[in-house]
């Protein structure tokens, strides 16, 4: 917190004893010296005090922050701002003042972040940035526009802790052209919703925003990874399914034959032509021996031996590799 504005600026001067192992002629001259050196700061000291009292002069007495109501806060807010456009920037008054105004408006900042007290980030957080629109704000602001400044600072603000959000919230790191995107779907879906008593269509977002349907629906998987879920997360308490993991897992039968189909295809490309277009036939083409006889002109029994040697051949060569 910077120091009040009705603080004294003084300074106490200590008085030094000197050395014991000195002679008297020698404690003389210290003490001559030190009392020399003390007038002077006093004298320096005192020229600080009085040049800045003159630039802080006639500004009012300003009670602890905590205790500032909304109307006196806009009140002293003005006279501060009429004193620090006088200053010159860089200066100790400069930043006397401007430090002042901080803490006198922190209030609006609070303010602004309770709007996003749902949000998963801490509150400390949201205050500090917050807290850097203000002072933005501050550093921007006009007085000769007479806007009022918590009508100026407020978007500055809240600005400020939206881009926080847009830039640090996102689960997965998404391009900004997206992060913006899923905010103008989220507010032209709101509104359409509010006028059609339902939910709108892709077609009626683009056409509502002027985009083809597919950047809308690139909008909308992009803003899936604004947050993710924890394949751990519990469920509610009202729920009686497992954890997310168990709800979207399925057991794949499948996974059991890749092994077997892997090593088979360098077996089944060794095999005669005839023999891989039975093989096709029968357990691709799902065609029954009579069917594969009439296709290659061959007969029924003639077929089943070639395809009982074939798959003796095969189960022989997964044997030997095993």
């Amino acid at each position: 917190m910077s120091p009040r504005l009705d603080a004294s600026h003084t300074h106490e001067a200590t008085s030094t004893s000197p050395p014991e192992h000195l002679d008297p002629i020698e404690r003389t001259d210290v003490r001559d010296d030190i009392l020399v050196d003390v007038e002077q700061d006093a004298t320096h000291v005192t020229v600080e005090t009085v040049e800045q009292d003159d630039v802080l002069a006639g500004l009012p007495d300003i009670p602890p922050y905590d205790e500032v109501g909304p109307v006196d806060a806009r009140a002293l807010s003005k006279t501060l701002f009429e004193r620090l456009e006088s200053l010159e920037e860089g200066t100790h008054e400069y930043s006397y003042v401007r430090n002042t105004l901080v803490e006198l408006n922190l209030a609006l900042v609070k303010f602004a972040a309770s709007r996003f007290r749902s949000r998963s980030e801490p509150m400390e957080d949201i205050i500090q940035v917050g807290t850097i629109g203000l002072i933005k704000a501050i550093d921007r602001f006009e007085l000769s526009r007479g806007v009022e400044f918590p009508t100026f600072a407020m978007p500055t603000i809240v600005g400020e802790i939206k881009r926080f959000f847009r830039d640090t919230s996102w689960s997965v790191r998404v391009p900004r052209r997206l992060q913006e995107l899923r905010l103008d779907l989220a507010k032209a879906g709101d509104e359409l919703a509010q006028q059609l008593d339902r939910a709108p269509t892709v077609t009626e977002l683009a056409e509502r925003l002027g985009l083809s349907n597919d950047e809308v629906v690139e909008g909308m998987a992009a803003s899936n990874a604004y947050t993710a879920s924890s394949l751990d997360a519990q469920p509610e308490e009202d729920d009686t399914e497992g954890a997310l993991a168990d709800r979207i897992g399925y057991e794949d039968h499948g996974l059991e034959g890749i092994e077997y189909v892997e090593s088979l295809k360098p077996l089944i490309a060794e095999l005669p032509s005839r023999d891989r277009k039975i093989l096709s036939l029968r357990f691709v083409a799902n065609m029954t021996q009579s069917e594969i006889g009439d296709e290659l002109g061959i007969s029924q029994m003639h077929v089943s031996r070639l395809l009982s040697r074939t798959l003796v051949r095969l189960r022989k060569g997964l044997t030997v590799e095993e």
